[in-house]
């Protein structure tokens, strides 16, 4: 089937709204290739003709049975609208956090604490695989134990997002498990030994940025050891990728503080 026979009347569409940055529409007339205008009814009812080519179609919107999917990899079209709508269904009304794509965690920030992390949901994600329950930052870090006690073999989990996205956190929960499932007795806080390992680092290398008053400028490697029964012996964490167009001058807005910028010009005093 082309693609242009799937633009047909009822089917719904994404288009760029500069407000709410995608918003549906559902198509009122079958598209014909060749037509410079696709006919559209918005959700407030109102028509709209949108101008169309065949190379620049507006993005399908999935049926209404997939909103909320727990895994994006799931929906019939995977695409911009579709994955941010997704996410936004699953976090705003259905209060979850969590998404899977695929072998990927997407976490959502809902900027509070949430009664998710406890013993009790540490120990039910323990044993399972990734995908019989719901989408968790236990799951995946169950998926890289499981994968390093079977096969013996190093695994790592890379954690990234933009600054305030909550990587910090989540990375204190993935330790925090590792710590609780391998029964690691005086290691059973090695998330909080680790994460204040480096204070030197952390005094003088973040900023305050809009989004979080603690942001770091630069990467961490943690490296967690494990012993042959699977038990955390230790733990070292390094910092790397310093990000230096930060440091020389102030971005925008003004409350923007680098704290290295200050260190450099209390030197020159």
């Amino acid at each position: 089937m082309a693609v242009a026979e799937l633009y047909t009347q009822y089917n719904r569409v994404w288009i760029p709204d500069p407000e709410e940055v995608w918003k549906s529409a559902e198509i009122a007339k079958d598209y014909r290739v060749g037509d410079k205008v696709l006919r559209l009814l918005l959700e407030d009812g109102t028509e709209l003709d949108y101008s169309v080519n065949p190379e620049s179609l507006p993005p399908l919107r999935n049926p209404d049975i997939l909103v909320g999917e727990n895994d994006l990899t799931a929906l019939s079209y995977l695409h911009e609208p579709a994955v941010l709508h997704n996410l936004r269904i699953r976090f705003a009304e259905s209060k979850l956090i969590y998404t899977y794509s695929g072998i990927i965690l997407v976490a959502m920030n809902p900027y509070k604490q949430l009664p998710i992390y406890g013993d009790a949901i540490i120990h039910a994600y323990s044993g399972q695989n990734m995908g019989d329950m719901d989408p968790h930052i236990f799951a995946v870090a169950e998926e890289a134990y499981k994968q390093m006690a079977r096969n013996n073999r190093n695994q790592s989990i890379i954690v990234s997002g933009e600054s305030g996205a909550g990587k910090t956190v989540s990375a204190r929960y993935a330790m925090r498990y590792f710590a609780t499932v391998s029964k690691s007795g005086s290691n059973a806080h090695v998330e909080d030994k680790v994460l204040a390992s480096n204070p030197i680092t952390e005094a003088v290398g973040n900023a305050k940025t809009t989004r979080n008053d603690n942001s770091s400028r630069f990467g961490k490697y943690t490296e967690i050891s494990f012993d042959e029964q699977n038990q955390i012996i230790g733990a070292n964490m390094s910092t790397y990728l310093l990000e230096k167009s930060r440091v020389v001058f102030q971005g925008v807005p003004k409350n923007l503080i680098i704290q290295e910028w200050e260190a450099i010009l209390s030197l020159r005093v």
